[in-house]
Parts: C-alpha cells; sequence; structure tokens
C-alpha cells in the first residue's frame, strides 16, 4: 500500500513542471492580441458605407377629389309652368338639346299681337308712300300750269304793249302765274310733308320688329336647352310646378375631362408649376394610373395652413372617372438618379457648393482613408445629393469617432460591413 502512494506521489511531482510550461505556452498569443488590439484601439473608428445612385427628393402626394372640369346650373329666364322634363340624374345630354319646356301660352299670345300690330304699321308705310306719289304728281300738275301760267302773261304783256289787249288782261294774267308759281311750292313742301311721314312709318316699323324679336326671345326663353355637352348631376323641380325667373332646373356637368383639386404645401411650390403633367391614382381603380396636367395654381395661399390649392385636369374620354372620387395626385420633384450620401459624410464645406468626402480603401491592412472634394446639389431628410467628384459604388466614410485626414489609417466599426444607401 505504501508502494502505491509512493508511486502516485512521483507521477504528480512530474507533472507539476509540464503544466507550468504549458501555461506559458498558451500565454504567448494572447498577450500579441493585446498587443495588437490595444495599437487598433488608438485609430479612429469609422462607419463606411458604398456611395449609391436614387433620387433624392421623392414624389410629392397628395390627396384630393373628382369634379367634373365645367358644372353648369340650367336656369330659367322665365316664368311659368314647367310642362315637360325629359331627362333624370346620371342621363348624358348634348350641347343644344331641349331639355324642358314651360307653358308658352302667353308668350304665344304676345308674339301674336306684336305681329298684327306690325303688319298695321306696314300698311301705314304703303299708306304714306302712296301719299308721296300723288304729291309727286300734283307738283308735277303745278309744275306744267305754272310754265302755261308764265308764257299767258308773257304773250298778254306783249299784246298789251301793242295795244291789241287790255293791260287789265294783262296783269290778270301775271298774277295767275305767280299763284301757280305758289302751288308749286305748295306742292314741294306738300311732298316733304309726306316722306316725313313715311320716314315715320317706317321707323314705327322697326320699333314693331324689335318688339317682335323681343317677343320672340322671351318665347324661346320657355325651352330650356343644355348649354354644355355633359352628365345631368341634379334634378331640382318636376313638371307641373310653377317656375320663376332665375330657378334652378336641372345641373350639368362636362366629365370629358375631370378635375381634381389639392392643397398642396408653400414650400413645395418651388417643385411645381403650371402645365407639368402629374400622376393620379384613383381609389375606385387601383390597378390603374393617370397622367394629368397642372391647370392652375392659385395666387393665394391659406394663411392659416399655409396651404396653396392647385387644380390637376384628367382626360376622361370613356367617362369612367365620376364626381367625388379619392385621388393621389404624386407631384414628380426630381426625376435623374444621382449619388446620395448623409450630410454626416461632409466635411469642410464651401460657399462654393463643394465639400470634402473621405473615400475609403479597404484594400490596405489597416484601412486608410483618403479626402476626395465634391460638389454637392439638393438636400432633402439629412441626405445630400453629389454632382461630382464621388462616383457609384465608391466607398465612403459616413461618420468617425475623431476628425480625419487624408491618409490616416482607420478601423472599421461593426456597422461598415451592412451599411448601403438605398
Amino acid at each position: 500500500m505504501s508502494r502505491k502512494i509512493s508511486l502516485s506521489l512521483f507521477l504528480l511531482s512530474g507533472l507539476v513542471p509540464l503544466l507550468n510550461g504549458c501555461g506559458n505556452f498558451w500565454n504567448a498569443p494572447t498577450q500579441a492580441q493585446t498587443e495588437e488590439r490595444a495599437r487598433d484601439n488608438s485609430l479612429p473608428k469609422v462607419q463606411s458605407a458604398i456611395a449609391q445612385q436614387k433620387i433624392l427628393k421623392k414624389p410629392l402626394i397628395y390627396q384630393g377629389t373628382t369634379a367634373p372640369q365645367q358644372v353648369v346650373a340650367l336656369r330659367s329666364q322665365a316664368e311659368g309652368q314647367l310642362q315637360t322634363l325629359t331627362v333624370d340624374v346620371g342621363d348624358s345630354v348634348q350641347q343644344g338639346q331641349v331639355l324642358a319646356q314651360l307653358n308658352d301660352t302667353l308668350f304665344k299670345t304676345n308674339l301674336t299681337e306684336a305681329e298684327a300690330e306690325l303688319a298695321s304699321r306696314l300698311a301705314e308705310v304703303s299708306r304714306a308712300q302712296n301719299q308721296v306719289k300723288s304729291a309727286k304728281i300734283q307738283l308735277e300738275q303745278a309744275q306744267a300750269e305754272a310754265e302755261q301760267a308764265q308764257a299767258d302773261a308773257r304773250r298778254l304783256e306783249a299784246l298789251a304793249e301793242k295795244g291789241v289787249v287790255p293791260e287789265q288782261n294783262a296783269d290778270l294774267a301775271q298774277t295767275e302765274s305767280v299763284v301757280a308759281q305758289k302751288q308749286v311750292r305748295a306742292a314741294r313742301e306738300q311732298i316733304q310733308i309726306e316722306q316725313n311721314a313715311v320716314e315715320t312709318a317706317q321707323e314705327q316699323v322697326r320699333a314693331q320688329r324689335s318688339i317682335i324679336a323681343q317677343a320672340q326671345e322671351r318665347r324661346s326663353y320657355t325651352t330650356l336647352k343644355s348649354p354644355i355637352t355633359g352628365v345631368v348631376l341634379e334634378r331640382v323641380t318636376d313638371p307641373g310646378n310653377l317656375i320663376q325667373p332665375g330657378d334652378e332646373v336641372l345641373t350639368i356637368g362636362d366629365f370629358r375631362n375631370v378635375k381634381v383639386r389639392v392643397s398642396v404645401s408653400e414650400l413645395a411650390l418651388a417643385d411645381i408649376r403650371q402645365g407639368q403633367q402629374v400622376q393620379v391614382r384613383l381609389d375606385a381603380f387601383p390597378n390603374e394610373t393617370y397622367t394629368g396636367r397642372i391647370s392652375r395654381i392659385s395666387p393665394a395661399a391659406n394663411a392659416e395652413t399655409r396651404q396653396v390649392p392647385v387644380e390637376v385636369i384628367l382626360p376622361n374620354p370613356q367617362g369612367r372617372i365620376a364626381s367625388g372620387l379619392l385621388a393621389r395626385v404624386s407631384f414628380p420633384r426630381q426625376t435623374t438618379e444621382r449619388v446620395v450620401i448623409p450630410e454626416t459624410a461632409l466635411h469642410q464645406e464651401n460657399e462654393d457648393k463643394t465639400a470634402t468626402v473621405f473615400v475609403l480603401n479597404a484594400q490596405t491592412q489597416p484601412p486608410t482613408v483618403r479626402a476626395q472634394t465634391v460638389k454637392i446639389g439638393d438636400r432633402a431628410h439629412n441626405e445630400v445629393e453629389i454632382l461630382s467628384g464621388l462616383a457609384p459604388q465608391t466607398r465612403y466614410v459616413v461618420r468617425s469617432s475623431r476628425p480625419l485626414h487624408s491618409g490616416d489609417a482607420v478601423r472599421l466599426s461593426a456597422l461598415s460591413g451592412n451599411t448601403n444607401q438605398k
């Protein structure tokens, strides 16, 4: 038994130095790694990413409601009982189509009376013209008699000088000649009077024609025609009701084009313009996208919300788009993809829109950085677009634990391997 204990003690005494040597073996690599980590910890820690292209400013999307491009209220211009109404809500109508008829009996009577008065006025014109003709005939007769009287007066005066006839006869002939001249002048004056009567009668005819035209126009008001091509949106009254001037009968909408009104933030005005094309999606047709055009930008913004009303016109040749549908209007802000990086990657920004970006060289151990001058463009959402100086797929430093200089060695953070700009 004592021999076994002695043997065990011997074996244990031999293993102790061996185990001590093994401890020194494992401690040697650990110290090297510790020294390497200490050296790495002295380098700036950086997060890197790969430069990617994208559209910096995403489209602006605003909600609105569809409405007809034009809405017209068909109103009566006359008073009367509504006799017929040939259309109802949803019916399509054409411009000039007769849609309703008022009772026109009174208007027809007034027109008949006016036409009868016109006939009387025309007869008066004819009578006056005949009077002018008679006056002209009388003037011709008076002129002939005056010429004869003058000739007789000259002949008798010559005979009286010779003593053939008494001077009394010559004086009587002279008097008759003077009377004949006065009759000529009276006949001319009568012609002028009759001509004035003609002009007066003709003026009365013109006035009566105007009265007839007005009566015809008033009667035409009893027939209500569609002023536009469209669809009946509302039927306000029914046949049998009494209509007053100005009363609305129907509401008609033009759906050949539809408009969408949206309120846009004042900050977006720089990116939109009249005539610009936009994309419109309707919840009623979720699988379709429509192309519209900005037709109007209001010059006045809401003083409280700072929103600006904008109107978009959509073609609707098939008439599928109805009124009151929810529309989502997408205003494009940029169409060209550019390199976009976080603003944290910029250093030493200058007034000439240039800045410094540190490009990473991961092929060296440890990795190093190089300062690169870039031209910057627009900013949005804490990102900035790079116009030149940084090519796509180039790895760059997003942020660093301390200021960098060109040629510095760096150590990469754990996020660097997974950071990509999308």
